[in-house]
């Protein structure tokens, strides 16, 4: 015979399932913490929808809002609650009159009892297999003391336990000191917050603090509430994508550019294309993107500043026509907005694009909009560090654009260094020539052989991408301000004047 605690119980939330190993164990007291607006009511909707699609019959006990009002959550999500009981028990407006006051026992007393032996009542009539209890704080403020209230949670622990019931209850952390006893009288606890940000939408995370007897993933997870309902995004653990990597190079489609690397990108490799803005890097990323897509692969782009309609006609102008590919799908563009999407959501849609749509190129353009979305630098390198090695053992050829502050000189940073994690980095420069800006470009690593040391210059005219020959009759040229040291021209200027 199956032990109880061997059946997991589905929330309703595939992303939720996946970090609480498959479910809630069946039979228990499980504990849901939030503040107001963390999602307690919507994650606990979903949990009874999903039973009752099941053929479950389920519970949902409102202490603190109206059926109506609980209805209405449900509508806003475009919700049907057919199969969900749901139980109101609420003071009613007869109960302000001075008639209906208590005066030989103290109020609270007589509404708790009341409260709880209408509860139960209701249990035992429906037998359900699920329950939400929504909220605690009802019952902590008619407990009056901690005592009276923790003995009143291990009452209904044990009612419920004897039924075979699982049971969340929601709490929204209103108590002073008692959540601490609570969590311990509970066999799970989830705490769901809500982390403010300077500008744009509200991050929200959540943790499982507490699974009795159960593996789950530790740490924090990113979710959304939606229409729809609570979207939840498990963290990204690398190691547990182990798959056999294809052999195999990605070419540009440019012989002199594939060159550089000595014959292109191998798969399952992350490339790093790092230089100021507008010097170049968008458009070689693109050379890659376009050349898979003719090959007949899916590549995803993610782009974080510029609009899809911008990147569309400056590859357009440089040969680099994407739109064929878009109508065909195996070319799939994405706006990022960094201000209302969180990191985890973001990681979450490049493993969809892998997953799901079997891209085997993944553009993000750039880096420098994902940092803005995360909280901290240091969080950045170890959710780049899981997102690069998922993409590897996937195979995956992965190019990361990242804008430096600065345009020329030797004093250009980086927002974060990410050059150690990746695999190949391109650096592009800026320098003055002749009286001219001019570009260049140059492989400064590649880990998985050899590459050219050169410098070479990057034009972009007359609606093609054009690699020059190597500038060896300058020094100087990756500071900026480079310093003619040959007896020939160098640049492949036929009206620039000899030195």
């Amino acid at each position: 015979m199956q032990d109880k605690d061997d059946v997991l119980v589905a929330t309703g939330i595939a992303g939720l399932d996946d970090v609480l190993g498959g479910g809630f164990p069946r039979g228990h007291f499980f504990l849901v913490e939030g503040e107001p607006g963390a999602g307690k009511t919507t994650l606990g909707l979903q949990f009874l929808m999903d039973g009752a699609r099941r053929g479950e019959p389920v519970l949902y006990v409102t202490l603190s809002e109206s059926e109506s009002e609980i209805r209405k959550v449900a509508r806003s999500h475009r919700w049907s609650l057919d199969g969900v009981t749901v139980y109101e028990f609420t003071p009613t407006e007869d109960s302000l009159r001075p008639e209906d006051q208590y005066s030989a026992f103290h109020p609270s007393d007589v509404e708790f009892e009341d409260t709880t032996q209408s509860i139960l009542r209701e249990v035992d009539r429906l037998q359900p297999q699920r329950v939400v209890l929504d909220s605690l704080s009802e019952i902590r403020l008619l407990a009056r003391d901690s005592l009276r209230y923790r003995r009143q949670v291990l009452a209904l622990k044990h009612f419920f336990a004897n039924r075979n019931c699982t049971v969340l209850l929601l709490d929204d952390r209103t108590g002073t000191g008692q959540e601490s006893q609570l969590q311990s009288v509970a066999h799970g606890v989830l705490v769901l917050e809500k982390v403010p940000r300077e500008y744009g939408r509200t991050r929200r995370r959540l943790q499982i603090a507490k699974m009795r007897g159960s593996v789950y993933r530790e740490g924090y997870h990113d979710y959304t509430i939606t229409t729809g309902g609570i979207e939840a995004y498990p963290r990204l653990v690398a190691a547990e994508h182990h798959r056999e990597i294809p052999q195999g190079v990605a070419s540009s489609g440019y012989p002199k550019l594939d060159a550089l690397w000595s014959g292109g990108l191998d798969s399952g490799s992350s490339t790093l294309l790092l230089g100021p803005a507008g010097v170049g890097k968008s458009s070689i990323a693109f050379c890659y993107a376009i050349e898979a897509a003719r090959r007949g692969e899916t590549v995803s782009v993610f782009l974080f500043e510029e609009w899809i309609q911008t990147a569309c006609k400056r590859c357009a102008s440089l040969n680099l026509d994407p739109k064929p590919f878009l109508e065909s799908g195996l070319l799939h563009t994405e706006q990022i907005d960094p201000a209302e999407l969180s990191p985890g959501e973001f990681v979450q849609h490049v493993r969809d694009a892998v997953e799901k749509r079997g891209s085997t190129v993944v553009i993000i353009d750039s880096l420098n909009g994902f940092v803005n979305a995360m909280p901290g630098e240091h969080h950045i390198v170890l959710q780049m560090h899981e997102l690069l090695a998922f993409l590897n053992q996937y195979g995956v050829v992965t190019i990361l654009v990242l804008s430096q502050v600065g345009l020329m000189g030797t004093s250009m940073n980086s927002p974060v260094d990410l050059s150690y994690l990746a695999d190949n980095v391109m650096l592009f420069r800026y320098f003055e020539a002749d009286g001219r800006v001019r570009k260049a470009l140059s492989v400064v690593k590649r880990r998985s052989g050899a590459h050219e040391d050169t410098i070479r210059e990057l034009k972009m005219a007359d609606s093609t991408i054009e690699i020059g020959e190597a500038l060896s009759g300058f020094r100087g040229v990756l500071t900026g301000v480079p310093v003619y040291v040959g007896n020939e021209r160098m640049l492949g200027d036929k009206d620039a004047p000899r030195k």
